[in-house]
């Protein structure tokens, strides 16, 4: 299977990925840790990357194409891709197509996670970690057994990102929207979008996403 998953950030996109990577054996392409990883290793197009992200440019869809083309060419067949963060425009939708065609292979499914934005700012503007072992935590959903003791590693010091401000959340929903706007048109066009109820527990939302890959 060759899916890609859409949803805002905190929607859960990442820990689904992980977990069709664990239990499905499927690869996970985030087009970001992708050119991290070729401009770490001093690849041509990474350094190519890198030369444009230093002038504070965009990347072009032909670097990411690049990326993306080298990481199929690498994959076993047997091996189902989870593409994430792209494609995020229509252009890119439909390289994409040429690229999994390139390798013999074709999108199976778009999977939307949907979410309600006054639910999802509660669930990320609420989230806190412990600073030492990175156990995760809630101010209404999940506090420490013991007020102010990591229920893990027994540390006392927490932290929050400071972009898990209502502001940001909101923000991030909106720009979300724009960018996947011109692409959900073109997958429905072909019949491949399903939407799952993202707010579900963690468990119920990977089943729903399974029972989409086995049908």
């Amino acid at each position: 299977m060759n899916i890609i998953l859409l949803g805002p950030p905190g929607a859960g996109k990442g820990t689904q990925a992980h977990r069709l990577v664990a239990q499905h054996g499927m690869r996970q392409l985030s087009t970001g840790d992708m050119l991290r990883a070729a401009v770490k290793a001093q690849t041509p197009v990474g350094m190519e990357a890198k030369a444009i992200m230093d002038r504070g440019e965009l990347v072009s869809d032909e670097i990411v194409s690049a990326l993306i083309d080298a990481e199929l060419a690498a994959m076993p067949d047997a091996t189902g891709a989870i593409f994430d963060g792209y494609p995020r425009t229509r252009a890119q939708a439909e390289q994409l197509d040429e690229l999994l065609a390139k390798h013999g292979r074709k999108l199976d499914r778009v999977i939307e996670l949907q979410v309600d934005e006054d639910a999802l700012v509660d669930r990320i503007t609420g989230r806190f970690t412990c600073a030492k072992c990175g156990e995760g935590y809630h101010d209404r959903h999940k506090q420490p057994a013991t007020e102010g003791v990591c229920d893990k590693c027994g540390s006392t010091e927490f932290k929050r990102r400071p972009d898990d401000n209502e502001e940001t959340v909101r923000h991030r929903m909106q720009v979300y929207r724009s960018e996947t706007a011109p692409i959900l048109p073109y997958y429905e066009e072909q019949g491949l979008v399903s939407r799952v109820d993202g707010m579900g527990s963690i468990t119920d939302v990977t089943e729903s996403i399974d029972a989409l890959i086995a049908d």
